[in-house]
């Protein structure tokens, strides 16, 4: 119990504490946010999950649990269960479950409605949605399961029913996709993000866990995730910057995000980058300067289309012939649009509490600093040294008048003398 001890070990604690918690995907995890803010994290979510999903299974008898899939994705509140249908016991399906997040502003018909919706978007570039309901508190689909897994389990050469921390946190090798592949698979991506914006759905979720590999063909996942108003795996990134504040600049940085962990092999150290590594083609480096470089997070994102006619992607040929079909009602599409529009006043509400926050501690970290300290006190030295000369200067000046006016024989005029103050010390309290 020495003091000097437990300081020390406080310090190391607190050292160990920050490392976990600067690294994206640790930081994300249930035991670190159970044990930082036990209060918030109490509830047992597969348990939870397990319910709602038991209540759907009544009405809907068709499907059989083959078994849960535990911790494959990072989020908290999203649970995985791998499924089957019962008259065709070979195929096999996976259903997600989630509850609503901070940032659900549909109203409770809408977004039942706009769930509903969703396994009839059609797309070569989004995974199809096979069933999708959902209630007042959360959301169930169940999509195909796909055996390759997502564009971040090729990258690290991950198997896709392992956890996300066993995947991701600590690959074994380093390596980066082939640059046809970066150019194919990025030009896809841009593409149904260019759909979704033109359509006025709001995506914001673009990440290699998201991306679904279907051959040589990206197929995005999780459209749902706007809807339930759940947070961006990247939000903590472009939070500190105040020029992506809408869900249209926000997909363009992931996309950023998303092509530097393709080009190579694991995600950037921080962001902004300030210099990029080599990379298989400057075209490639083109593109991550205008989505994650000092300058880009300072003046704001291109556009989904700006991109797609830079040099990486712009010679890229699409062999698809499937016609997207999305078709999304006027009414809901309002919603949709009311919606966006409340989720981009909160970002920029955050934005603006972060950005005061730094400003604050900056001041007080430069106020506090060693060397301000140091300049403080010899300011402080200069100003008594310079108050102490005026001082004597002011005095020597009296003093030189008064002899001058008594050697010339001039008369000073007489002024009232002012009544010298009682002395304190007398009355002072013991």
């Amino acid at each position: 119990m020495d003091r000097e001890f437990i300081a020390e070990r406080q310090k190391g604690l607190q050292n160990y504490l920050n490392v976990i918690t600067t690294n994206h995907i640790l930081s994300n995890c249930e035991l670190v946010k159970k044990f930082l803010d036990p209060n918030n994290y109490s509830a047992n979510y597969t348990e939870i999950a397990l319910q709602q999903v038991s209540m759907f299974f009544r009405s809907e008898p068709k499907w059989e649990v083959v078994e849960p899939l535990k911790d494959i994705g990072w989020r908290i509140r999203k649970k995985y269960f791998l499924m089957k249908i019962k008259n065709q016991p070979k195929e096999r399906l996976v259903l997600s479950w989630a509850d609503l997040g901070p940032d659900k502003y549909l109203s409770d018909k809408d977004f039942q409605c706009l769930i509903k919706l969703l396994p009839s978007c059609l797309h070569p570039y989004i995974y199809r949605v096979t069933f999708a309901t959902a209630n007042e508190s959360s959301a169930l689909l169940i999509r195909m399961f796909n055996e390759k897994g997502t564009l971040k389990d090729l990258i690290y050469k991950a198997k896709p029913k392992d956890p996300f921390l066993k995947k991701y946190c600590n690959p074994k090798k380093i390596q980066g996709l082939e640059l046809q592949q970066i150019k194919t698979y990025g030009r896809q991506i841009l593409e149904v993000l260019k759909f979704l914006h033109d359509k006025g759905f709001p995506y914001g979720h673009l990440h290699a866990s998201n991306v679904m590999l279907d051959g040589d063909t990206c197929r995005l996942l999780d459209l749902e995730n706007s809807l339930l108003g759940l947070p961006s795996f990247y939000r903590p990134y472009f939070t500190q910057f105040r020029k992506i504040n809408t869900l249209e600049s926000v997909d363009v940085h992931c996309f950023g995000h998303l092509l530097y962990e393709m080009t190579y092999g694991r995600p950037p150290d921080s962001v902004p980058v300030h210099s990029f590594p080599p990379a298989p083609s400057m075209a490639v480096v083109a593109v991550l300067e205008s989505t994650l470089s000092c300058e880009a997070c300072k003046n704001g994102m291109p556009t989904t289309s700006r991109l797609l006619q830079m040099p990486l992607f712009s010679d890229v040929l699409l062999t698809t012939s499937e016609k997207p079909q999305f078709k999304i009602p006027t009414k809901l599409k309002e919603a949709l649009r009311i919606a966006k529009e409340s989720v981009e006043k909160r970002l920029i509400e955050e934005q603006k509490q972060i950005h005061q926050h730094r400003r604050l501690t900056r001041a007080q970290s430069h106020h506090g600093s060693e060397e301000e300290r140091k300049k403080r006190k010899i300011l402080a030295r200069k100003k008594s040294k310079r108050s102490a000369i005026e001082n004597s200067e002011e005095h020597s000046t009296k003093y030189s008048n008064s002899n001058n006016s008594a050697g010339s024989g001039a008369s000073s005029p007489l002024t009232p003398s002012s009544p010298t103050p009682p002395s304190t010390a007398e009355h002072a309290p013991f």
